[in-house]
């Protein structure tokens, strides 16, 4: 298989039922679904018995997918049913930040992509080092954010940026 199609196929874009099984580009739209959710479930908006079908008409809605049982719809994580409301945009959220540092990286060490395809990884380790893993737990998420990226607002713009520039290749987006 050449390399284009290997990449092609481990970066499928299929939307799914389940979150933790989602390609990079859909999970977002699992994590806004849930928290949408979450936020009328908790202002009182959204009856706990309507929500499988509140559920249920948001994947069709979000991600074009009919959910044919609970238990690969709304009871698909274990979250709720322990009590655990308000933390699934931590997982995008994590992924943002993580963009907004690499564009940082990169901006600081612009060869770096082919430095990691040597098999160089020296700059990188003194990057993090030097300007995130120093600091440990010493700060406020949002404090390491200002120190590593110069601005304690996290930005969606490179996020969105790698997602483009990554899927835009697979699937020809401009």
């Amino acid at each position: 298989m050449d390399v284009d199609r290997f990449y092609r196929a481990i970066n499928k874009v299929q939307p799914g039922l389940i979150r933790v099984e989602a390609d990079e580009l859909t999970y977002s739209l699992h994590v806004v679904l849930r928290f949408e959710l979450e936020q009328e479930m908790l202002t009182g908006t959204l009856n706990l018995d309507e929500l499988p079908d509140a559920w249920n008409a948001r994947m069709k809605s979000y991600l074009g997918v009919d959910v044919p049982d609970a238990a690969r719809g709304v009871l698909q994580d274990v979250h709720w049913s322990l009590g655990l409301i308000g933390y699934f945009p931590t997982y995008v959220i994590g992924s943002i930040v993580s963009a907004q540092i690499w564009a940082n990286l990169l901006a600081a060490i612009p060869d770096l992509p082919e430095q990691i395809e040597r098999g160089e990884f020296g700059n990188l380790r003194e990057w993090l080092r030097d300007h995130l893993h120093r600091h440990g737990r010493k700060f406020t998420p949002q404090e390491t954010l200002q120190k590593v990226t110069g601005t304690d607002t996290v930005d969606v713009g490179p996020y969105v940026a790698y997602l483009r520039r990554k899927f835009g290749e697979i699937y020809r987006i401009p």
